[in-house]
């Protein structure tokens, strides 16, 4: 099948060949998948001090001793505080107890990376570029008449530098919607909120062979992102395992099959 090719007017200039992996049908559960995978290997290993509610006077003497052990007062026998004149203090040092250590703490050792085969990663890479190219799972967020996707524009596009000639470019191309979408901050929940913390939908992606001047001009746009095709993620192409739309440039698809024979699991 043919692709078209967009000039920066947002008119077909060519026609070019779609690459097979756009062909792909859509599966979520091998995206989910590969999109948990990455996230698990931005996981920092977490796991306590080994002297985490340790660090106390307290002792354990035992049941039957002369000297500080709590017969017959009423209280338990247990790690107590060495408290100034003999005095009995508060139990110490047991998971049951106030500022005790824990009963079950983290562990560094703890396997938390969700690992996921070379071959099956790069079937999911192939998977979420066939969602953003279909038009049944793009129903709802892509509301463009003149264009069909995928969006393929010409490399022209790479060498833009200035931010609001992106935005010109974007909107040529029946975006603007998706644009001011993208631009309703979304308040966090739990603590986040608390802070005020927003954060954007991401909406677009935009692949390019080389993005030295584009990325630049496309990070101060909400909701926009700009990978390079060497570069590509299933958390860029579907975040949240829903595909996103995506603008690619003539030479990133052409370098499409390469790209994903390279790609190897975070």
């Amino acid at each position: 099948m043919q692709a078209s090719v967009y000039n920066l007017e947002g008119n077909e200039a060519s026609k070019r060949a779609r690459p097979v992996q756009f062909a792909e049908p859509f599966r979520i559960d091998l995206v989910r998948r590969a999109l948990l995978s990455e996230q698990s290997a931005t996981r920092q290993p977490q796991a306590h001090s080994l002297m985490a509610g340790l660090d106390t006077t307290a002792v354990y003497v035992g049941a039957y001793g002369t000297y500080r052990t709590g017969r017959h007062m009423g209280i338990a026998i247990r790690p107590r505080q060495k408290l100034a004149g003999g005095a009995m203090g508060d139990v110490r040092r047991i998971p049951s107890s106030t500022k005790g250590k824990r009963a079950h703490p983290h562990k560094i050792e703890k396997k938390i990376r969700e690992e996921i085969n070379i071959k099956e990663y790069r079937k999911a890479i192939a998977s979420a570029i066939g969602g953003t190219a279909s038009a049944e799972e793009l129903k709802g967020r892509l509301s463009v008449p003149k264009i069909s996707v995928p969006i393929v524009i010409d490399d022209s596009i790479e060498k833009i530098a200035k931010t609001k000639e992106l935005v010109r470019i974007l909107k040529n191309l029946g975006l603007y919607a998706v644009l001011e979408d993208a631009k309703k901050p979304r308040i966090k929940t739990g603590h986040a909120r608390y802070a005020s913390r927003r954060h954007y939908k991401k909406n677009l992606l935009i692949v390019v062979g080389n993005p030295s001047k584009v990325e630049s001009s496309g990070r101060n746009i909400a909701g926009v992102d700009v990978c390079k095709v060497d570069d590509l993620r299933v958390k860029l192409l579907a975040p949240g395992a829903v595909p996103r739309i995506v603008v690619w440039s003539a030479s990133a698809i052409s370098g499409l099959g390469d790209a994903i024979s390279k790609i190897k699991p975070m």
